[in-house]
């Protein structure tokens, strides 16, 4: 059996198939290949909890240094997601160990809901159709949605730009959220 395994061309494998080449050969330059296509992800996750580019460096690092043992350990059926948590967590455990000084208040965090923010190739469609659907949400949810995410207000800002209360500002984005998604859902089919 060689101890050289072919290089793996960048693009050319799907990530079931790195993850299967990796636990049976153990081979790093594998799972390297595969955690490459993903390290722009993990960095703005890191980046984001972190709030420091170093840290997030750092981070990334850190946590491929995770997917050593622990892609071997689990269960893995879309990689992007899992390592998106995998991130996510990490950083959290970074906080909560005191590496990073100035804690992350999670009711300032703007969070990310790929229905808001579109991909696909008709961009300017989607906008339409979710300013359509924000335009028909109730007053508060109207409001507090469109300072959220159009303006980025924490939620301690649009309490107090609004006069509601911390709580009722969580329920109006979040009953706004359920609202938009069923509105662009039913414009869509």
């Amino acid at each position: 059996m060689s101890l050289f395994i072919k290089p793996q061309k960048p693009g050319k494998s799907t990530d079931e198939e790195l993850l299967s080449d990796y636990r049976a050969s153990g081979n790093l330059t594998v799972l390297g290949s595969l955690y490459e296509r993903y390290m722009p992800l993990v960095y703005g996750v890191c980046l984001k909890y972190l709030k420091d580019e170093e840290l997030a460096k750092d981070a990334v690092m850190g946590i491929f240094e995770e997917l050593v043992d622990k892609v071997k350990k689990h269960e893995i059926n879309q990689f992007r997601s899992w390592v998106y948590v995998l991130g996510r967590n990490y950083c959290l455990m970074q906080l909560r160990s005191g590496k990073k000084m100035e804690l992350v208040n999670l009711d300032e965090v703007v969070e990310f809901t790929p229905f808001l923010h579109p991909e696909d190739n008709d961009r300017e469609e989607a906008l339409k159709a979710l300013e359509h659907c924000i335009a028909g949400l109730t007053g508060g949810q109207k409001q507090s949605i469109h300072l959220f995410y159009l303006k980025e207000k924490c939620y301690k800002e649009i309490a107090g730009i609004t006069g509601y209360t911390l709580n009722e500002v969580k329920s109006y984005i979040q009953n706004g959220k359920r609202n938009l998604k069923i509105c662009l859902e039913r414009n869509s089919a």
